[in-house]
């Protein structure tokens, strides 16, 4: 392992610039550091789930390993050329996703994020992992990545969305349906 922070404050990211993994210096708002930073954001998303009381031991199970595999590729795309996410972890999600997804009924409704505590924890883990997945997108418009972290991203998206309706029904024993025709309603008075 690298270097370990014994100072956290450096001051040589003042000049609005920040260090790569390979020691190589980029602007803070290059397309890599947003995809890294934003990978990171998904992390803490997910620490927000688990953090929730009463989140069932499969789902912290399954979020902690996650959170592993996100700090990976927050890492892989720290340094250019680094590759840490093979297909395998694309495997284990499907297989983890198909898993969870088993015991739900199917959706026949727009379902809206909610539905407790943790499970609109999980909508927004899923919203900012979709956000992720865009912004290392932009960066693979740029620059040659592995591809195998988009496939994780997106695939994460659909898991956490799933464990979303799971938590639902954990935590309240439904989802919140979307209404039809209610969208244009305005507000009671």
């Amino acid at each position: 392992m690298g270097n370990r922070l014994t100072k956290i404050y450096t001051r040589t990211g003042d000049d609005g610039t920040t260090g790569l993994g390979d020691g190589n210096r980029i602007a803070k708002d290059h397309p890599r550091v947003e995809a890294y930073g934003t990978v990171d954001e998904a992390n803490s998303a997910i620490g927000m789930i688990l953090a929730v009381p009463g989140v069932p031991a499969a789902v912290q199970t399954c979020l902690t390993e996650v959170q592993h595999d996100l700090f990976d590729l927050g890492g892989e795309l720290c340094i250019p050329g680094h590759v840490a996410i093979g297909p395998e972890f694309i495997t284990r999600l499907e297989e983890t996703l198909d898993a969870f997804n088993a015991s739900l009924p199917p959706l026949k409704d727009f379902i809206l994020p909610g539905g407790g505590p943790a499970a609109a924890a999980c909508h927004l883990a899923r919203t900012v992992c979709r956000r992720a997945e865009r912004r290392v997108w932009s960066l693979a418009h740029q620059e040659e990545i592995n591809p195998e972290g988009l496939r994780y991203l997106n695939r994460l998206s659909d898991l956490l969305f799933v464990l979303a309706r799971v938590l639902a029904r954990h935590e309240h024993g439904s989802e919140v349906i979307w209404k039809r025709g209610k969208q244009g309603s305005p507000p009671p008075a």
